[in-house]
């Protein structure tokens, strides 16, 4: 089993709070993307009638419904970081394991992402929330050979949170990537830009979210090939 890690020392790459870097596995090759849209899709559920229940929660506790499903919120560049320290502000801020749709070049490629969010922020305001906490992501990445038959159906994620486990399922319940980027494209009008895109997440363990530290995230797509990342957070002001 070979096990696809983020180095200690990775981080942006220098020089540009705007440019991101991975590394491919296997051909070793760098991608360096620079000004290039990172979006974080949601409410990506591929059953319909459990994404409007959700929504109907939500709606419940006082979070509007969104204008349409699923939502695509734009965030910065400059928020995408594979550090392994990451500063937010808040005490009320978790993050969620999530498959990472790259674009560069007309090539697509999958990685490993946490949508860190800030829960207070998001009753009010989800596009805020989303925009308020950095999106830590693994290094290294794989190629997709071929968009519209890929699928991560038998992927399993898992996520920790100071060492407790947080999430855990296969992907089956997500819309597959040639969908979500499909409508990314036809509605935001992508064309042939580069772009990251963050293609949604499962339930967490209990329903209720948790604020820890450490956060660990495994995305495995077969016994030999898994996406790894760990970061810890610290308080900013």
């Amino acid at each position: 089993m070979h096990s696809i890690g983020t180095p200690a020392d990775v981080e942006q790459a220098s020089g540009s709070e705007d440019t991101v870097s991975f590394t491919v596995k296997g051909s070793g090759e760098t991608l360096v993307l620079d000004n290039c849209a990172v979006i974080v899709a949601g409410y990506t559920g591929r059953d319909a009638h459990a994404v409007q229940e959700h929504i109907d929660e939500l709606a419940a506790i006082g979070i509007a419904p969104p204008p349409q499903v699923p939502m695509f919120y734009p965030v910065e560049l400059a928020s995408v970081t594979s550090s392994e320290s990451v500063s937010v502000v808040g005490e009320r801020t978790s993050g969620e394991i999530e498959p990472l749709y790259i674009r560069h070049g007309g090539r697509y490629f999958l990685g490993l992402a946490s949508d860190h969010t800030d829960r207070e922020l998001e009753a009010i305001d989800i596009p805020r929330s989303k925009a308020a906490c950095p999106k830590p992501v693994g290094r290294e990445i794989i190629e997709i050979p071929d968009l519209s038959t890929f699928s991560l159906d038998d992927a399993r994620a898992r996520s920790w949170v100071d060492g407790e486990l947080y999430q855990e399922g296969t992907l089956s319940n997500l819309r597959t990537p040639s969908n979500v980027i499909e409508l990314l494209i036809e509605n935001h009008g992508r064309n042939d830009e580069d772009f990251l895109c963050l293609g949604g997440t499962l339930p967490v363990i209990g329903g209720a979210f948790k604020y820890g530290t450490e956060w660990k995230l495994e995305l495995a797509l077969d016994e030999n090939t898994i996406l790894t990342h760990t970061y810890r957070i610290t308080e900013g002001n």
